[in-house]
């Protein structure tokens, strides 16, 4: 097992559920390594701001890893004054680590191939290597940047991508579980149960803080 390879998913967590934490850990076993680190952003800048605050999210991601010893939350960019950059992020894990160990960001399809829209978006792969992660039946239509990224970036071997610290792309293709945050957000508010799809710790922090428009009526539920 790969000890010192930093590997870390982003995203707002608006809640976390177990589509994100069945994801991280597949990618956990697949690449061999001991962790993978979940990171709530603070104040995303290319999509619309979480409901709940940064706090919130990051008490909920780290009650939903708690028991699992394979993923561990991050609370630096929560904490931090900048808003959430992702090449901020890598350039902190640099100053940390060092110049020569493994970094893998692992994204979905749809973040990387809207790369180009994200700050300082080019400087990315000298600082990491990033792990795409496929939906099952995915039609993969990169713009001729992204192609080319791709094309001159892409490897197929776990062991040879993290013998380097950076610079590679690599697919992947798990277990769909078709699971939303949208989706958990509009039970709760409407009154339903998100049981089965968010861990039980997460659902009973939601209930006792009352958020997304939990209402008195749910409480039995």
């Amino acid at each position: 097992m790969s000890e010192s390879v930093k590997v870390f998913m982003g995203g707002t967590f608006d809640p976390i559920h177990n589509g994100h934490l069945r994801t991280a850990l597949e990618i956990q076993q697949w690449l061999g390594v001991r962790q993978v680190t979940l990171m709530p952003s603070k104040a995303p800048v290319h999509r619309q701001q979480p409901e709940r605050s940064g706090q919130q999210r990051l008490d909920m991601v780290r009650l939903a890893v708690a028991d699992e010893p394979a993923l561990v939350a991050d609370e630096r960019e929560v904490i931090s004054a900048n808003a959430s950059y992702t090449v901020l992020t890598l350039e902190s894990f640099r100053r940390e680590l060092g110049r020569q160990v493994p970094v893998c960001m692992i994204l979905g399809m749809d973040a990387y191939l809207s790369l180009p829209q994200w700050d300082r978006w080019f400087e990315l792969l000298n600082l990491c290597h990033i792990v795409v992660v496929k939906r099952p039946g995915w039609i993969y239509e990169p713009c001729a940047q992204m192609q080319q990224i791709s094309h001159e970036h892409e490897i197929d071997d776990v062991d040879a991508m993290l013998q380097k610290p950076a610079g590679h792309v690599i697919f992947r293709e798990l277990t769909p579980l078709g699971i939303s945050a949208t989706q958990i957000r509009e039970l709760i508010s409407g009154g339903r149960s998100p049981r089965y799809l968010i861990p039980d710790a997460v659902w009973n922090y939601i209930k006792q803080n009352r958020l997304y428009n939990f209402e008195q009526h749910n409480e039995g539920k």
